[in-house]
């Protein structure tokens, strides 16, 4: 963060000063009083189970100059009527200032966070890159991770998500992106939006707040990213897999579960091997060397980016390998895409290791009335690939299966362990749901039980 005093903050917010206007604050303010150090200063936001009013001795003790507050307290503050308010403010502000940053803005229905970890690993061999390490990409998250720029930083990458219209346009009056990249438009979030269309028209917002100077970066992998391009006078860089667009991937291959592909650009074609898993992968990785091509990096450095890079966010296809059994972590979230996804990803290194398959699904949430069928059509792919076992844990809408897939019923994490007891060396196991599931925690219980377990029933 820029160097700011607290004088100039309480300008800035309009808040009343209970400290000394010399304080100098130089590091980005903090919301857990336990992230805290010397130089930051804490938000005390009030939320539905905690008021970080009760935190702010916490935080001075562990080096928080001041705290934006809503009421006296005992310290040093400034008061205000609204503390994230006042945070939007003053994050627009250090924006302002930071004229040689390069704001990139990522949205879309499935894949920011992975195409975030992607792009920051590309770009940090450039200059100094500043992208949130998970998913802050909303008006707590954003305007956080932007504060954490400062003069030498060269590139600022920012998730937007949304909840309802307008949500995407309000972070782009704090962020001013440069350029802007939708991923693909798809029924995630289907339950707020109500449609697909609606979805579209949200994640537009970005395309529609770049100036002529910006650049806009668009998947062509559902019929309404591609249609964005008429919303904007400036650049535009198309990305896919089929001829006519800007960047593309030819020759595709997957082995042992990753993206192999040639990437191939108006600078010329350059092999990638990728580290992820996953050949939805190959979509986001196109995004980012779109960029990469937009900001005239060389094609080779793009390539051996997409080739070296691992994705640093949790519970994203993580691969655990313990006394031959491989679980394939990817609990973070859930939606149709990622959900069949996941399910080819698993086919893949059932058949490569010459084990079973077994898929431990949750539900998908946000989906709205399509979530039933959406579910019955994950429960429909499975069997038609080849899962060999799929158990679905409180999610009835999945159906009972079809065909020679065992599909297994149960109520609760706790009861889906069981079927550890029927697990062999070399099989392959997905543990995926949206992140209100918690399902972490059954990856977890998965690998103790496969530890511990004192035999097998034949």
């Amino acid at each position: 963060m820029i160097t700011l005093t607290a004088g100039e903050i309480a300008l800035l917010v309009g808040g009343d000063l209970r400290c000394d206007s010399d304080l100098l604050i130089s590091k980005a303010p903090v919301f857990d009083s336990r992230l805290a150090t010397p130089g930051c200063f804490f938000l005390a936001l009030e939320g539905e189970n905690n008021d970080g009013h009760d935190f702010v001795a916490d935080a001075y003790r562990l080096g928080s100059v001041l705290s934006l507050t809503t009421r006296v307290i005992d310290g040093p503050c400034i008061i205000v009527k609204d503390v994230l308010q006042a945070l939007t403010t003053i994050a627009g502000f250090v924006r302002s200032k930071l004229s040689n940053l390069t704001v990139i803005g990522i949205t879309g229905s499935q894949g920011k966070t992975s195409t975030k970890d992607l792009m920051s690993h590309m770009l940090a061999t450039v200059g100094p890159t500043v992208a949130p390490l998970g998913s802050f990409n909303n008006e707590l998250g954003l305007p956080l991770t932007l504060l954490q720029c400062d003069e030498r930083t060269r590139f600022c990458i920012l998730e937007m998500g949304a909840r309802h219209k307008g949500d995407i346009a309000h972070l782009c009056e704090i962020a001013r992106p440069n350029i802007g990249v939708v991923l693909a438009v798809g029924t995630a979030h289907f339950g707020e939006f109500g449609s697909q269309l609606a979805i579209a028209q949200t994640k537009s917002e970005l395309i529609q707040s770049l100036g002529e100077k910006g650049i806009a970066i668009l998947g062509t992998y559902d019929e309404f990213t591609p249609a964005m391009a008429t919303l904007h006078s400036g650049p535009v860089l198309t990305f896919g897999e089929k001829n006519g667009v800007d960047v593309r991937a030819a020759d595709i291959e997957i082995r042992e579960g990753r993206p192999h592909f040639d990437l191939v650009t108006s600078a010329g074609r350059d092999a990638v091997g990728m580290r992820l898993i996953g050949a939805h992968q190959i979509s986001n990785a196109l995004a980012v060397a779109a960029v990469g091509t937009a900001l005239s990096l060389p094609i080779e450095l793009i390539a051996s980016s997409l080739s070296t890079a691992e994705i640093s966010s949790k519970w994203r296809m993580e691969l655990t390998e313990i006394e031959d059994l491989l679980i394939i972590n990817d609990s973070y979230n859930a939606n149709p895409a990622s959900m069949a996804a996941a399910l080819r990803s698993l086919i893949l290194f059932a058949q490569e290791r010459g084990g079973q398959s077994w898929a431990f699904l949750g539900k998908m949430h946000e989906l709205g009335e399509s979530g039933a069928s959406a579910s019955a059509d994950i429960g429909t792919l499975a069997s038609e690939i080849g899962i060999d076992h799929l158990v679905i844990i409180a999610a009835p809408e999945y159906g009972s299966g079809v065909g020679p897939m065992q599909f297994h019923h149960v109520a609760s994490i706790k009861d889906a362990a069981q079927f550890v007891t029927y697990l062999e060396p070399g099989d392959v196991v997905l543990v995926k749901a949206s992140r209100a599931e918690r399902f972490e925690l059954l990856a977890s219980d998965i690998v103790e039980h496969w530890l511990n377990r004192d035999g097998k029933i034949e």
